[in-house]
């Protein structure tokens, strides 16, 4: 059967009106990859494999050629679903979120600092927090009022984060090892950043939120 040809004011319009890149499908996929991310993360705080350090630091590649693919699309948009800043924010603040994980494991293993039930703890937060924002950008094409709840979630996991954070200074600032002290201290912020970026993601989600609904 022969495909009908665009007629030249359709093909007009195309060229004066181009499609609008899915902005929701496509942070709906970043969110994923993030979840996906800090999933590997709490893996590595399990077990302290090296293989799985490896995988976090592709996957920091893998998703800066993402981000930097969903800003090109964005900037030359003719236009978007809710304003660019809200969409800007939250691909910078997803991306945020994987930069922490890939700069933990990174200094974990430049410092010789190896998994403790803090980290554990307070990377099974982050990934909580991600996992609620996969959600919540997923939702944002069907049911967007859906998604503040989500984000009130990763919210709440970064307020965990934190109570994890400060009691593992406490533990931590005992005894005379400073050097160790440090060490650990360096790496117990570098998870609690993660879970800000997380609550800065989700700020941006409910930004959306309130613009769609």
């Amino acid at each position: 059967m022969e495909t009908k040809r665009p007629s030249f004011f359709e093909r007009l319009r195309d060229r004066l009106l181009p499609k609008m890149p899915d902005f929701l499908a496509m942070l709906a996929e970043q969110s994923t990859r993030v979840f996906h991310t800090t999933s590997l993360l709490v893996d590595f705080m399990e077990t302290g494999a090296a293989t799985l350090s490896a995988q976090i630091v592709q996957e920091e590649h893998d998703q800066d050629a993402l981000k930097i693919r969903n800003l090109q699309l964005l900037n030359e948009a003719f236009a978007t679903p809710v304003d660019r800043e809200n969409i800007y924010r939250a691909i910078i603040e997803l991306d945020e979120v994987v930069n922490y994980c890939k700069t933990t494991i990174r200094e974990m293993d430049m410092l010789g600092v190896t998994p403790d039930r803090f980290t554990l703890e307070i990377a099974m937060h982050v990934r909580e927090g991600a996992e609620a924002l996969a959600a919540g950008f997923s939702k944002l094409q069907m049911a967007p009022s859906a998604a503040s709840d989500d984000a009130e979630r990763a919210r709440k996991a970064e307020r965990s984060a934190e109570k994890a954070y400060r009691r593992a200074l406490a533990a931590l600032f005992q005894g005379e090892d400073f050097i160790n002290m440090f060490k650990r201290r360096e790496i117990y912020r570098h998870l609690s950043n993660a879970a800000d970026r997380a609550a800065s993601a989700s700020f941006a989600l409910n930004d959306i939120v309130v613009k769609m609904v």
